[in-house]
This record gives C-alpha cells, structure tokens and sequence, in this order.
C-alpha cells in the first residue's frame, strides 16, 4: 500500500484512513476502475462540466437509492450542512443543537450561517446524541426564556455509520417545533429498522468526501429532502440565490457538484451495499478477534439497526500501549476524534453546553482506537490484524 502523495511507510504496513486534511491512504489497485474511466471520458468528451445531466442524474439515482424524493449535489459535506440550515431559516439570531463528539464541520457548518451552536453529550455506547442530554438542554432553554437565542433546530450526527436514536429526536422535534437536519456524513447506508438514515429529518446533509462510504475522487457533498420548497430553496442558494440566470434572489453561494464527480459517484453508488457488506464482514472478523482478549471491547451496536462501520471503533483504557504495539507490528491506527469540540483552542470558553457538560464526551475521546477498515481489504491484511488483536 502507499499514501496518496506516494510518501510515507513500507508497502507492507496497514494504514488506516484519515479524515480531510491528513494523508489518504488507498489501496494500491486498478481493478474495477474501468467503468470510472469511461464515465469521465463522456463527460470530458460532452464539454459540459457544472450542473448538467451527469448531476442530475446522480441525484435522481442518490434520491432514489436514499428513498427520499429530492437530492440537491454541492461541493462538501460541510457546505451540505450549512445550506440545509439556511434553506431552513436558521441563521443569526438562532440556536442549534449538535454534539461536541463529532468532526469539526458539524459546528463550522452551523457558524457559516451565523447560528449559535449548543453542544450536547454523546451516548457512551453508540457515541451518538445522548437524548436525556437533548431533553435537559431543551428543558433547560425554556426555563431560560428569552435571555438566550431560540433553539430552532437540532443536529443529530449518525457517527461512524451508527445511527442517533431518531424516533426520540423526531418526537422530540414534533413536540416542540424545531426542525432536524440528520448529519449523515458517515453514514452512507445505514438503516433504523430497514429505512434508511437521512430519510426522517427535515432535511439531510451528506459529505461525499473521498474516504467517505460514498466517496468522490476528491470532494463533495449532498443535501436530501421531502420537501420541494426548501430542494428548490437550496437548488438555487447553491449557485448565487439565482432562479433566474445571473438574478439573484436572494444572497448565494457557489457550492456545485461538478459534472466529473457526479459521473464518478453515479458509478460508486452501484457498488455502495456491496461494499457496506464487505465492511461488516470484516468488522464481524474484529468482533471475534476482540472477543479472544482482554484489553479492548468491540463497537457496540444499537438493536435493530444497520451499521455501516464508516469506522471500526473499538474502546480500550490502554489506548497508548495498545496503539503503540500495533504500530509495532505495521498496522497503523487513528483516533476519531482525539480532541472534543467544545475543548478545541477554536471553542473552548465560547461555547455553551448541555447540563451535563459533555462529561461522558472527555472519557469516550481518551479510550476510542479506529482499526483500518476498507471494503477493499485483502484476506491477509484482515487475518494479521486479527492476530495482532487476539494477541492484545
């Protein structure tokens, strides 16, 4: 294997993916690139490049796929996020509740709107929204009345390719009015009682980042929803606030899925179920592995769901020792994330937490250890990680 820039450690090692801004490391293949390349080759050949039939098309299918009836294409996840807020209404003079134990664009996405985000504690076995936080919090702002902003949505993150507890958050939500934009950027696929996540909120933000289930060959991002008004809201914020060509409406940006990504993507999702297969397979094998020892637990998994294992996070004291060992036998590892948000030199001090001020969130970030997980692992790669965690 090798790392995307060509440097890094010995081909024999295992690596482990990285989140934007380190160094991807693929598997060194070209298996399978065939249809890849023709679907590039008729977009450079039909000289059409921003928002044209290949988007268009991708949506469609992605909607389809998702079994929501809108898909809107943009250029990131995080952009996802921010223009389903705004297409929402939610902006300056609002509040938005998400989780401190997410990636950092979860936050950045709600300060791009000028909204005020409210950060709740994760669930220590799912690492999930914790629901008696939200509850509290909400609790919490009622009684504050009008010394606070108004909490006009929540942020529900399905982390890892887990799933939030999305009956409570939407009955929740039906309660008390406040809208729900489901953060699905790691959870291409997975379902809560065979429907699938991005498909019960208001609205629902995708990152089509490359390490992503669903990835590009660069970047990218999708917002899905039921709602025609607010697809054509965020159709036309996407490129300007135009509805009319080069009138806008109201202030834009310019956020597109550009045609090459779109027709790469398209090709991508044909194999995305097959490949979520592949990587519970593989995280059954580290279940079992895990099982043989004593230092580290498996990912626990929420009944009656589908996991889609983004990452495969296993929980250890020992986290140090046990991440220094396996990088004494070539199999590298990453921690997502090492750092909550509302500890971060960017936030700490200025933003406002849930009543239990995300405690179980500071002990989660110091025991969790992802393992590599891509669906195209070889059979030797997984059978000497699985040595190295029955021998932990």
């Amino acid at each position: 294997m090798r790392t995307a820039s060509g440097r890094g450690r010995p081909r024999e090692a295992v690596h482990c993916g990285e989140d934007a801004g380190d160094d991807v490391r693929v598997e060194d293949r070209r298996d399978g690139f065939g249809d890849i390349d023709a679907a590039v080759a008729r977009v450079l050949a039909s000289g059409w490049y921003i928002l044209d039939a290949k988007l268009e098309a991708f949506e469609r299918e992605f909607s389809g796929w998702l079994g929501v009836p809108y898909a809107v294409g943009v250029a990131n996840g995080t952009d996802a996020l921010a223009l389903a807020l705004r297409g929402l209404g939610i902006g300056p003079g609002c509040a938005v509740v998400t989780v401190s134990h997410t990636a950092v664009a979860t936050v950045a996405a709600i300060e791009m709107v000028g909204a005020t985000p409210v950060l709740v504690d994760t669930d220590p076995r799912s690492y999930c929204m914790c629901p008696d936080d939200l509850a509290a919090t909400l609790a919490r702002w009622r009684e504050r009345g009008s010394g606070a902003p108004p909490i006009r949505a929540v942020v529900p993150v399905h982390i890892y390719g887990q799933p939030a507890d999305m009956a409570w958050i939407m009955d929740v939500a039906c309660t008390t009015g406040i809208r729900v934009i489901e953060d699905c950027s790691q959870a291409h696929g997975v379902t809560i009682d065979g429907r699938r996540v991005g498909s019960f909120g208001d609205a629902a933000a995708f990152s089509l980042y490359t390490t992503k289930n669903l990835g590009a060959l660069g970047d990218g991002g999708i917002v899905a929803t039921a709602d025609p008004e607010l697809r054509a809201r965020i159709a036309a914020l996407r490129q300007y606030g135009w509805r009319e060509r080069y009138v806008s409406a109201e202030p834009g940006v310019n956020s597109r899925l550009d045609e090459l990504q779109a027709a790469i993507l398209r090709v991508k999702l044909r194999d995305l179920d097959a490949n979520n297969a592949r990587r519970a397979a593989i995280a059954a094998r580290y279940d079992a592995a895990l099982a043989a020892g004593a230092v580290a637990t498996a990912p626990w998994r929420v009944p009656e769901t589908g996991h889609v294992f983004h990452q495969y996070v296993m929980r250890t004291a020992r986290r140090d020792a046990v991440r220094t060992e396996l990088a004494g036998r070539g199999i590298d590892t990453a921690i997502h994330y090492p750092v909550p948000i509302h500890l971060q030199p960017a936030y700490a001090g200025r933003v406002t937490l849930g009543p239990s001020g995300c405690a179980a969130t500071a002990v989660v970030a110091h025991e969790i250890l992802s393992l590599p997980m891509f669906p195209e692992s070889g059979r030797d790669q997984v059978d000497r990680i699985c040595g190295a965690l029955a021998g932990l």
